[in-house]
């Protein structure tokens, strides 16, 4: 069994009174790159991070569908531990040119401002058109996902005295 799929058993475990109907979970992912996943976790547990966004055109490229409202995906730090469980809460396509001041703002990262924000997806950005063969213009589709942390009990694994 992977950690993810342990971790998401431990939160239904946790939610599971018998009144519910209990969710499904979208998937798992780390926020950045893998060196700066668990920062960047940090950022959500503690409620700093509340948003993130992505490329339309890799979703397409990769024939998946972009996140849905009300989905539930596992946030991994950089060694792909979970660190906990979000949910989306809402969504948006805009432009990159577009992405306003709160947006960036409740994305949490850097200085929180909107030129910090350009100036860091844009390499993101830059790279993932480099990656799906195609070039960045400013009116590129970005997916503009907030979302809530739902869950963040540490794995019951880790409680574990060796």
């Amino acid at each position: 069994m992977s950690l993810a799929t342990a971790y998401w058993e431990q939160f239904i475990c946790r939610m599971d009174d018998g009144r519910i109907t209990l969710p499904e979970l979208a998937g798992s992912f780390h926020f950045g790159g893998q060196e700066e996943a668990t920062s960047i976790a940090k950022l959500v547990v503690s409620g700093i991070k509340i948003a993130t966004g992505s490329l339309l055109w890799v979703y397409e490229e990769e024939n998946r569908s972009i996140p849905l409202i009300g989905e539930y995906n596992i946030i991994t730090d950089s060694e792909d531990r979970p660190v906990c469980i979000i949910q989306t809460t809402a969504l948006s396509v805009i432009p990159f040119d577009e992405v306003e001041d709160q947006f960036a703002f409740d994305c949490g990262e850097g200085d929180r401002t909107l030129e910090s924000w350009r100036h860091m997806y844009l390499e993101y950005i830059q790279s993932e058109c480099t990656r799906i063969g195609r070039t960045f213009t400013p009116e590129i589709p970005m997916v503009c996902e907030y979302f809530k942390v739902v869950y963040k009990e540490p794995p019951a694994w880790s409680n574990r005295s060796e």
